[in-house]
């Protein structure tokens, strides 16, 4: 059980407190409601351009590293397709550094054609080295426009095009900060060893004065229900043919999305896992095949991606990779099999909560998706799935006619 406080400022911030004294650290999270879902269709990656520019300086901090380092503080970011996160952790007793860092940034950046041009040619740079020249880097983007048609995860964090950040005006990036990084569109979590009365005066003396901003209300375009199989053919300068299948699964707050989860871990979770014993180890068509999912806040998506041993015939691979998972929506799996992956989801969820950083990451996570008792209620969700939730599951998701399939042939393979 995570203990918390929580309270919100007349701003709008809501502040989440996570007592524990039994560390000399402190982790301040701040996490915004905003992520590349929230961008214009003809002007994306700004959120995770954000990710970057927040560390160009802001109004009255020139550097922002200089002096959380002289505080014995590190720092990172991260953005999703759902949300942007920031968060330092440093010595419980220099806790304000980090309050004075992130409030001035939330209060303005420092906005120049200098910082954006810096960080443009950081952020273009990381498009081509991550999703054109590296290897297998443009599946996803691939795999998202093949399943999504409507809704805006069809384009991924870093951007649809690499010209939408090369074209990125100064006056864009201002109203995109100003619509969407302010108190009320925000969590800020603080975690460690401190009080709840010392985060409340701290909040409110970094926080407090700065103006709400308006609530940003999400009206997004909902995918359409999939209707038939899509699938696409590409061929790159990789060292061996892969397989790659998306089908559309739930939102994070659907109560099937655990049943969901669950199956992947049948699937993939371990060596011993499913595919693994079979495809890999057994038939020895796959070096390697596993079964994860996005786990995003909107529907999202369920995928299983394998690179097959050399020589094998992409068609052979597909044919016994289909032939499992019509497996798991023909027979109801043992319960020993569903009681281990669920043992393994208990110690994940707990391995997750020995960290101070991810307990605060989890707390303004679930504040966000809109239940923090979620935090506190994960594994019990988990426990009330039957072997009968996997069966049915597993006909509902891999049903033909929710497929998205990718076939990435080594180049020279097709003609």
């Amino acid at each position: 059980m995570i203990h918390f406080n929580k309270f919100t400022l007349d701003n709008g911030l809501r502040v989440i407190v996570h007592e524990d004294h039994t560390t000399p650290m402190a982790v301040l999270d701040v996490m915004y409601d905003v992520g590349a879902r929230d961008e214009n269709p003809e002007k994306t990656g700004f959120a995770h351009l954000f990710e970057h520019l927040m560390f160009g300086g802001s109004i009255n901090i020139p550097e922002y590293d200089e002096p959380l380092q002289m505080a014995g503080g590190e720092n990172n970011a991260y953005t999703t397709n759902d949300f942007t996160n920031y968060y330092i952790q440093l010595p419980a007793e220099n806790i304000e550094t980090a309050f004075w860092l992130e409030s001035d940034r939330m209060l303005s950046l420092a906005f120049s054609e200098k910082s954006l041009e810096v960080q443009r040619k950081v952020v273009c740079e990381e498009f081509k080295e991550h999703y054109i020249n590296k290897p297998y880097g443009d599946v996803h983007a691939n795999l998202r426009a093949l399943a999504y048609t409507t809704h805006p995860y069809k384009w991924m964090t870093i951007g649809k095009e690499l010209s939408h950040i090369e074209n990125a005006r100064l006056q864009d990036v201002k109203d995109f900060f100003f619509k969407h990084y302010r108190p009320v569109n925000a969590v800020l979590c603080v975690a460690g060893n401190v009080t709840t009365e010392q985060v409340k005066q701290l909040a409110e003396k970094w926080f407090g004065d700065i103006p709400a901003g308006e609530k940003y209300e999400r009206h997004l375009p909902q995918e359409p229900t999939q209707t038939a199989p899509r699938s696409k053919e590409m061929k790159a300068k990789v060292p061996l043919d892969a397989l790659y299948k998306a089908f559309h699964i739930y939102s994070r707050l659907d109560p099937r999305y655990y049943a969901a989860d669950l199956v992947s871990d049948v699937l993939s979770g371990g060596s011993s896992s499913r595919l693994h014993q079979s495809l890999v180890k057994e038939q020895q068509l796959f070096s390697n095949i596993e079964a994860y999912h996005y786990g995003s806040n909107d529907a999202g998506l369920f995928l299983i991606e394998g690179k097959l041993v050399k020589g094998v015939k992409m068609e052979d691979a597909e044919k016994a990779l289909n032939a499992e998972l019509q497996k798991l929506q023909e027979t109801i799996i043992p319960e020993r099999e569903l009681n281990k992956v669920k043992n393994r989801v208990e110690s994940m969820l707990a391995f997750e909560d020995m960290s101070l950083m991810s307990r605060a990451n989890n707390l303004a996570f679930y504040e966000l998706l809109g239940d923090i008792n979620l935090m506190n209620n994960e594994f019990e969700n988990y426990e009330k799935v039957t072997v009968e939730d996997i069966l049915e599951q597993s006909k509902i998701i891999f049903n033909p006619n929710n497929t998205n399939t990718l076939y990435y042939y080594a180049d020279g393979s097709i003609s």
